[in-house]
């Protein structure tokens, strides 16, 4: 079965072909015989009761500085294609959340991964919040009072950006810390929404385990441990991947959520785990199949497509 397949993602030239999991994912796609287009976000349209885009046919080879080819520049009818991947990063701001609404009308008859729908309505560090007996303790607040009585409580915190992704923004404020003031104003006077407060887990010095999950089933884990000198685990700031496996305690995080994501037609997740806790629900554009790839030889690219084909076939 030969699909038409579009990925909506950030622009193509810079990224990193032995990391970006779009890369992969389109890789494995025209490996199996499916036909590429590409387009960034900002040339997504809705005219008229249809669904367009502005962007070109891909070709995908891994030469790094080489590794893709364009052709002429069209603008398609989404509505005509078997799979569109909404595969651009966060920040998940109103033009993310708008590029959802508008693909939320060609979807379910084009097959849009992860489900437009519920990728709006679950974004990575909200929809952790409907399993709060796996999660550590947890705020999400503006107010700077809520989050000083949070802190004094807890003592040792995790302060985050609520709609931020790759580590960026985030900060531990230990029980010495005296910056809670000034990180609030600073977030504050960049936007309106509010923060997220995490308990600190000290497990964090040994990593932070991604777990990537298809259809709702884990296919495996890598683990992100810190830089030294750093708190955040994430490869964007230095984390180094290693090789794990899961333990009992993650397989158990992993069947709770794992028929919640499948329900809502998330076919492509990474987990985050620290110790025993959960802490993000990455929905929007997870990573790390590359990574996972190379330590365990889990072709997790091609276990998404057979997703998506028997779904195309069943349709």
């Amino acid at each position: 079965m030969s699909l038409k397949v579009a990925i909506q993602m950030d622009p193509i030239g810079p990224i990193n072909i032995d990391a970006d999991s779009t890369f992969r994912i389109a890789l494995e796609a025209q490996a199996r015989g499916h036909s590429l287009f590409y387009y960034t976000p900002d040339k997504l349209i809705y005219r008229e009761g249809g669904v367009f885009a502005r962007g070109w046919p891909l070709t995908l080879r891994r030469e790094q500085g080489n590794h893709y080819t364009l052709g002429e520049e069209a603008e398609v009818d989404l509505g005509g294609f078997d799979v569109v991947w909404l595969r651009q990063d966060p920040p998940f701001d109103m033009g993310y959340i708008t590029t959802t609404h508008i693909l939320d009308r060609i979807h379910p008859k084009t097959l849009v991964v992860n489900d437009p729908f519920w990728v709006r309505n679950s974004p990575e560090k909200l929809l952790v919040l409907d399993f709060p007996d796996l999660t550590p303790p947890t705020l999400i607040a503006r107010d700077l009072a809520t989050i000083r009585d949070f802190k004094a409580r807890h003592g040792d915190v995790i302060l985050k950006p609520l709609y931020g992704n790759g580590g960026a923004g985030v900060f531990r404020l230990d029980p010495n810390d005296r910056n809670l003031a000034s990180l609030h104003e600073l977030f504050t006077g960049i936007n309106r929404e509010p923060l997220i407060v995490q308990k600190y887990v000290p497990a964090v010095v040994k990593g932070d385990k991604r777990i990537i999950l298809v259809n709702g089933e884990p296919v495996g884990a890598i683990n992100r441990v810190p830089a030294a000198g750093e708190t955040r685990s994430n490869m964007h700031v230095g984390g180094r991947p290693e090789k794990t496996e899961l333990t009992e305690r993650e397989r158990e995080i992993c069947a709770r959520i794992g028929p919640v994501l499948r329900e809502k037609g998330q076919i492509f997740v990474g987990i985050d785990v620290i110790g025993d806790w959960l802490t993000e629900i990455n929905v929007t554009s997870p990573t790390g199949i590359q990574e996972l790839e190379r330590f365990d030889g889990t072709n997790t690219a091609a276990l998404i497509w057979e997703v998506i084909e028997a779904k195309r076939a069943a349709a």
